[in-house]
Formats: C-alpha cells, structure tokens, sequence
C-alpha cells in the first residue's frame, strides 16, 4: 500500500481523494506543514509517498504518471510530488525546510509560494535531487488559485479523454512501419484487456515466448501445415510481444525482471524459431543447419554493433557530425523515415517475413532471405555508423572505453597479454585496434574455412588471434572506430565454430554449434543489459570461467585439431551444456537480485 498526504484547504465535491484511492494510495489529511511533516515521518520506510494540494484538477491519467510510474525514486506534477523508499530522506529533507521556512513566513521574514507540494518540489531542486517529470502532454495538472481558474481547469479536464490519450501513450513512440501500421492500432487494445483482468506484461512475455516455442515446434514438423501453422503462431507471438511492453506502459508495470525477460525472450523466441525451421527442413532431407547458424550469427553481430556504436557514443562530448545532420533533416521528410527504419529489417518486418516465407516457401529459401536481408541491413547501417565516427569531433569518456572493453569479453589469455603490449599499443596509430581485431578475425575465420577439419593450422591462426585480441583491447578503446572491436570480436569467434562445425560433415556438429553460439550470444547480450543498466559487466570471475572469446575460440580449434568429427561433436555439445548452466545460473542469480539495475531499454525496436 502507498500513502498519499493531502495538504491545503479540502475542495467541497473533489473526486481527488477517490482518484488517489483507485490509484492504491491510502489517503491522510494534513492540516498544515508540520502535521504533513509528522505524517511524512510516520509512513512505514518500505511504503511510497505522496504529498498532494487537496485543490489539485487534472486527470487521473495525469496522477498515475506522476505518483505511481517504479521507475523513479522521486518524481512531480504540479500540485504533487511522491518519493519511493530511495527517496524518501530527500523528501524528509526537503519538507523539513519547508517546515522551516512556514515559521520564518510567520515571523513576517519571507513569502512562501501556496502550494505545499510545489514548495517541496522547488526545495528538492535546490538540493540537487533528481525530480522525476512527466510529459503530460494534453493531460490537465494544476492547483486552481481560485473558483474561476478551478471551473475552467475542470472544462479543460472534461475536453481531453484521458483514457484515450492513455491508450495513445501505451504505444511506443519509435516502432517500426510493420509494428507501427498492422500490430499497434489493435494490440493497444488487448493490453488494455489484460490490465483490467489484472494480468500483468511478465505473464503476457512468458505467453508471447510459449507461442513462439509452439510455433518452432510446428515448423519442426517439416510438413506444410505445420509450417503454415508455425508462420501464424510467429506472428501472434509478435503480437503478444507488442502487448507486454503496452501493457507495462498502459499500467505503468515496470519492472527489472520485466525488462530482462523482454530483451531475453525476444532472442530466445528468434533463435528456437530458427532451429524449429532447420530441424523441419531435415525431416524433408534438406540439411539447413549451417544457414540458420548463419542467420544467428549475422543477427547477434548486428547487435553487438547497435550495442557497441552506442556505447561509445552515449555520454560522448562535442558529439557532432555532418552525416548526423544529414539524418536529422531527411526526418523532416515523412515518407523517408518509414523507408530508413523498413531497411534496417527491425524485428517487426523480419519477423513478418520470416512468417510468411515459412508459410508458403522453404526454410531454406527463408533463411536465403533472412540473411540476405539483414546483411543488407547490417551494411547499411555499419557504413552509416562508420560514416558518422569518421566524420564527427567527439571525446569519449572512460566510461564508454570501459564498456567497450567489457563488450569485448576477453578472458585471462587475452589479459594476460595486455600488460606486456600496452606500451607497444600506445606508440601504434588510432586506427589500430580495429584493424588488428578484424585482421586476427579474419585470420582465424579463413583458415578454419580453407584448411579444412582435423589440421593444426586453425589452431596456429587461433593462437595468432589471442595475441591480436590482446593488442586490440591494450590501450583504452577511445578511437573514432573503436567501437568495432566488438562486434569484430563475436564475429571471429562464431564465424570460427560455425566454419569448424560445417567441415566436420557429420550428423550434429552443426545443432551442436548452434547450441554453444546460442549459449555465448546469450552471455554477450546478458553483458549489454548489465552496462546499460549501469550495473557493470559481468564478474571476472564468469568471464574467465568460460575463458573469454579467445579462449573458447583456441579451445573449440584445438578440439577440431585433435578430436574426430564425432569426437568433436560431442565435445561441442558438452561445451555448449557447460557455458550454458554457468551464464544462466549467474544471470538469474543477478537478475533476481536487490543489484540488479531499476531500469534499462526495451531492446530491439519493433
């Protein structure tokens, strides 16, 4: 239960104190500050708190943006102001000199503003605290002075429908055309339906992650109506994908686990996707396996790159570029943002096509056009990135170089090898790092590819890539195209298990390096929600336990080196079970946990 304090002379008629009822507060009346004071100080230290002008008008949509949103320790409107237990010491704070200044108002020395919430709100900002507010847009907040201003704040509340601008505000304000024009206009409306029957998004994403399941399981199938079933089944997965985001933000449900099941789920949806259809199209004697590899890791790269460019960039300094400009005005042209955010194949137009092709084609000819399409995108969106690096005057900070360098997931081989070559690093020019990421990658990639199974010579290139890994992180990574030495990273490390797996050519080696690039992507992207929740990266500790990309890369080519095809196999399948049990078990332990981060991004656009 919350606690809401209304403060002020009492209006005759307001519905105020029903509003704060059916908002979940408990509703006390104080007679002046000190009362407020002693109110404040008596709420239990695990409840929220709000301090309300019993004159407040606005909409109810209104108050339960500003007092209910988990989100923020301390957030207002005008008229009230609420803190969560984080916050409540600024509040004490905070109240107590308006406790103060109410006695100083007395003794004839100073005027106070008539608003006791607005007074603290104003004393929270001259205390440096952050103060949550609001866009409220056409939603009406105000303290009426008089009965003239109070009639006309109530016309202004009765013009604007504030369950419809609630409905408007669930929808996400950048989705993608597919989203935008055939999902939202009516999964608006089933989120509205789940919050009245008191569902909440984590059960709507738990449903929206069993239907894709299901439809990977019909595609497995490998018949046409398991694979016209599967393709429908993917899209209403969407659909409930969409809905837990609106729902959280129709009833203001935020949460840290419903962030992270969100972001998780959505790769886990994919990816099972992908191996229903590789395994569908066995049952018909194709063998697609190493396509929907492919598919997985050409995705995954693609986000390390979103993750990577934004990092580097987020808290950036002198943060300009003529590309970016460029960009700015082509989204005064309408029609051009559309096309700009279609050919990025965000996962509402892949997963779209992805359906339909898997209801009327093959899954090979699906996944011919899944990796066509997003290595388009991937170009398009890597040579736009490049573009505005190369051409923008921006000083990163050693947080950016820090989260870089934990997107990089080097393990003890790699750090062990830092110190000796930092003082070569710093004597080598800008570009380097990068440059020697991609050489070492490509090295490594090329050989597994070209020399084919059971030879030593992936595994020299391997052991090549670990001193090149350690160069390419020794110095701090602060350069114009540092940020690519992540993605760089990932693609040398899943390029090296796919390419190892698919000269292998027996039964397995393919589901099971699909298995162990699932389990390692998932452990790449549970570090990006980490950074981004400002919450560091994953411990030392996990990152040395599974031995860093390096490391697994020089692992899985000496086991190639020294194993048969089938011995291989089942060591990629053990190693695949290993660094799976490890991430998860410390991803939910951390996840679960009271250090988890109160807020991060809803992921991938859709």
């Amino acid at each position: 239960m919350s606690t809401a304090i209304l403060t002020g002379q009492p209006v005759p008629g307001s519905s105020l104190e029903g509003d704060l009822r059916s908002l979940g507060f408990d509703v006390r009346i104080a007679s002046g500050t000190a009362e407020a004071g002693t109110l404040l100080a008596g709420v239990p230290a695990g409840q929220r708190v709000a301090v309300v002008d019993a004159r407040f008008v606005g909409h109810v949509h209104a108050l339960r943006l500003g007092l209910t949103d988990p989100r923020f320790p301390l957030s207002a409107i005008p008229g009230a102001v609420t803190a969560q237990p984080a916050g409540r010491q600024a509040l004490i704070r905070a109240m107590a000199r308006e406790d103060s200044a109410v006695t100083a108002e007395r003794a004839g020395s100073t005027t106070l503003v008539d608003s006791l919430a607005d007074r603290v709100v104003a004393a929270l900002g001259a205390d440096g605290a952050d103060v949550h507010r609001p866009e409220l847009g056409s939603l009406v907040a105000t303290v009426p002075g008089d009965p003239q201003t109070r009639n006309e704040a109530r016309q202004a509340v009765a013009a604007v429908d504030d369950e419809a601008v609630r409905l408007k505000s669930a929808v996400k304000a950048r989705d993608g055309f597919f989203t935008t024009y055939f999902i939202s206009p009516y999964s608006r409306y089933i989120a509205r339906w789940c919050a009245r029957r008191g569902l909440t998004p984590n059960q709507v994403t738990t449903a929206s992650l069993l239907t894709a399941l299901i439809a990977a399981a019909c595609a497995a199938t490998g018949t046409r109506g398991g694979f016209v079933a599967a393709g429908a089944l993917l899209i209403a997965s969407f659909v409930l994908d969409c809905t837990d985001g609106q729902l959280a933000r129709y009833s203001l449900q935020y949460s840290t686990l419903g962030a992270w099941l969100d972001a998780t789920f959505d790769r886990a949806k994919e990816y099972a996707y992908y191996a229903g259809l590789a395994l569908g199209a066995a049952r018909g004697g194709d063998d697609v396996w190493a396509l929907a590899l492919g598919a997985m890791v050409l995705q995954t790269c693609r986000h390390v790159v979103d993750f990577s460019f934004n990092e580097a960039n987020h808290d950036a300094t002198a943060n300009t570029s003529p590309t970016a400009a460029l960009s700015d005005k082509l989204d005064s042209v309408g029609w051009t943002v559309w096309v700009r955010r279609m050919i990025v194949l965000p996962i509402g137009e892949r997963w779209a096509m992805i359906a339909v092709l898997t209801a009327v084609t093959t899954p090979r000819i699906t996944f011919y056009a899944l990796l066509v399409g997003c290595a388009f995108a991937a170009t398009y969106t890597t040579a736009g990135r490049v573009l505005r690096s190369l051409t923008r005057k921006a000083r990163r900070t050693d947080r950016a170089a820090q989260a870089l360098a934990d997107l990089a997931d080097s393990g003890p081989l790699a750090q062990a090898l830092t110190g000796p070559l930092k003082h070569a690093a710093r004597r080598l020019p800008g570009f380097t790092a990068p440059a020697v990421a991609l050489t070492g990658g490509l090295a490594v990639v090329a050989t597994a590819v070209l020399t084919g199974f059971g030879g030593p010579w992936t595994t020299v290139a391997a052991c090549g890539y670990v001193l090149t890994s350690a160069l390419a992180v020794a110095r701090p990574l602060k350069g114009a195209l540092d940020w690519l030495v992540p993605p760089f990273l990932r693609a040398a490390e899943y390029g090296t298990v796919l390419a190892l797996a698919a000269d292998a050519d027996v039964n397995g080696a393919l589901p099971a390096a699909y298995g162990l690039v699932a389990a390692v992507a998932y452990h790449h992207y549970d570090t990006v929600y980490r950074i981004r929740g400002n919450a560091g990266a994953s411990p030392r500790w996990l990152v040395r336990a599974i031995g860093g990309h390096e490391g697994r890369t020089l692992v899985v080519a000496a086991l190639a080196a020294l194993l048969t095809a089938s011995q291989f196999t089942v060591a990629l399948t053990v190693l695949a079970v290993a660094v799976a049990l490890v991430v998860l078990v410390e991803s939910i332990r951390f996840w679960a946990s009271a250090g988890a981060p109160a807020v991060h991004d809803e992921g991938e656009t859709a």
